[in-house]
């Protein structure tokens, strides 16, 4: 049949909607980071916002101690429903209105008199925004448990490669001898420098409290009524019926007990609109896949068939060609290098979503939560992945020798050329190297060789041969010019020893 022949009324495969299993984006899949952003994780953050929004409440004096626990005891989100709650979600064009109907009805099944106290005067992004921030906060603990393991990983490389020679490449070509060790270095200052961001940003990933338009009005309220149902008396720690504010000192107290119960940083403000938090949070995983893709772009790079410096660590089934049997393609760096070049266009949206308009946006803050949970799965696939990648990365010192002599002596001509400089010049210098690394390499003769026939050097080379124990054949040797590669990787170590162990 051709298609032509095809029915073209032929009805499309109808699916359920089922668990993002991961089939679309392998990096992530089986990471901590995917449980860790499932819609159960976030539901569970949503529902552990409403039982420490109570809990602050009735530390406070506003809520009963029995009602708080009671609603803590029902936000377990193996109680609820997911598909029914996503489905039910398009109504307010969020999760949570929703989801405090069924909380509700949890609790009243529990307790009747505590469902009342469910959500009391809070908003839907009071909670949202709280549960985001509880999952960032949850998932960037995983992924920077697995960065220290790469750095962990890669110094261990840069130490033990701290003097392995191997051709430097600039532009895709053999530039001047560097070693491996440093190379591994570079990777590992890249890693502890994105780790470090992440890690001091986790620390202020706030909780966030405002109330309908972020004036904590519904909770003042709430707890004016309470206190005038009770006869609180004035005081600076219960609510007042006397005071300007109507509850003087309690709305300060409020975001302080809630920040604490469920674990973030205290917000100076409601941040509603003021959505630096969120592209932050983006920026700092972009450069944590960014130094990862790095990394991982130099391990397929030398990779290559014909560089094969470096091999990943052999698993069974991973590389596989469905077509190739003979194939085993650097199937890490290439998950890892797809996670760099997908995350940073998902930070952008969450940079954008920093026009918001107004007390609460329409648009702009539902456009934040699957893109937040991509930017975290991403980095944490790429995190994880990298550190096994790292683990089990195997140098080959004899292939990096080997692929020095490719080009050979040439690799020297910048040596040469500051050597020569106080004989002739510098400018004549440069000009004499350059002219004898085309005939070199147009004719696949020596450097030394063309040198020692080349007219304008006539008489110089003596001075050549007096500057080393080896002369000439010692300045041409590519193992002997790495410069201060050894004392650089002996910085970052201590840098790292420093600074960046696991903690």
């Amino acid at each position: 049949m051709t298609p032509q022949d095809a029915p073209q009324d032929a009805p499309s495969p109808a699916f359920d909607a089922g668990p993002d299993s991961g089939l679309l984006s392998p990096v992530r899949a089986g990471a901590p980071a995917e449980g860790a952003t499932s819609d159960a994780a976030w539901l569970q953050a949503l529902l552990d916002a409403e039982a420490g929004l109570v809990r602050a409440q009735a530390a406070l004096g506003v809520v009963p101690a029995a009602a708080a626990a009671a609603l803590t005891r029902a936000a377990r989100a193996e109680r609820f429903d997911l598909v029914t709650l996503a489905r039910r979600s398009r109504g307010a064009a969020n999760p949570v209105v929703a989801l405090v109907e069924d909380l509700t009805s949890a609790v009243a099944a529990a307790d009747p008199a505590a469902a009342d106290y469910v959500h009391r005067g809070s908003t839907s992004q009071d909670i949202m925004d709280t549960a985001a921030m509880l999952v960032a906060h949850r998932t960037t603990g995983l992924i920077l448990a697995d960065l220290d393991r790469v750095a962990a990983a890669l110094a261990r490389l840069a130490e033990q490669h701290r003097d392995t020679p191997m051709p430097g490449r600039t532009l895709a070509l053999h530039a001047v001898p560097v070693t491996f060790g440093l190379k591994a270095a570079g990777w590992l200052q890249a890693v502890l420098d994105a780790a470090a961001e992440l890690r001091t940003l986790r620390t202020a990933l706030p909780a966030q409290l405002g109330g309908a338009a972020g004036t904590l009005a519904g909770y003042l309220e709430y707890a004016r009524l309470t206190a005038h149902s009770s006869g609180t008396s004035s005081t600076d720690d219960a609510p007042s019926d006397d005071a300007p504010s109507g509850v003087p000192g309690y709305a300060e107290k409020l975001i302080a007990a809630f920040a604490a119960e469920v674990g973030l940083a205290e917000p100076v403000l409601p941040w509603h609109t003021a959505r630096a938090p969120l592209a932050r949070l983006g920026a700092a995983l972009a450069t944590v896949t960014g130094a990862l893709g790095k990394f991982a772009v130099d391990v397929q790079t030398l990779s290559r068939t014909e560089i094969a410096e470096v091999a990943e660590p052999a698993a069974a089934g991973r590389g596989v060609s469905s077509a190739m049997p003979h194939k085993r393609n650097p199937a890490l760096a290439t998950l890892i290098r797809s996670a760099a070049l997908q995350l940073p266009s998902l930070s952008l949206v969450l940079a954008q979503s920093m026009l918001a308009e107004d007390e609460r946006p329409a648009g702009a803050w539902h456009a934040e939560w699957q893109p937040l949970r991509d930017c975290l799965r991403l980095a944490g696939g790429a995190a994880h992945t990298a550190a096994e990648l790292a683990e089990g990365l195997t140098a080959d010192p004899r292939r990096m020798r080997h692929n020095l002599t490719l080009t050979g002596s040439l690799l020297l001509t910048e040596r040469l050329a500051a050597v020569l400089t106080p004989v002739v010049g510098k400018a004549t210098a440069k000009t004499l190297m350059s002219r004898a690394a085309a005939e070199s390499a147009r004719t696949g003769r020596p450097l030394a060789a063309v040198l020692r026939e080349l007219p304008d050097l006539a008489g110089h080379l003596d001075h050549l041969d007096h500057l080393h124990e080896s002369g000439l054949a010692e300045l041409l040797d590519p193992e002997r010019y790495t410069g201060a590669a050894g004392q650089l990787v002996d910085r970052a170590l201590a840098h790292y020893r420093r600074t960046g162990r696991p903690r």
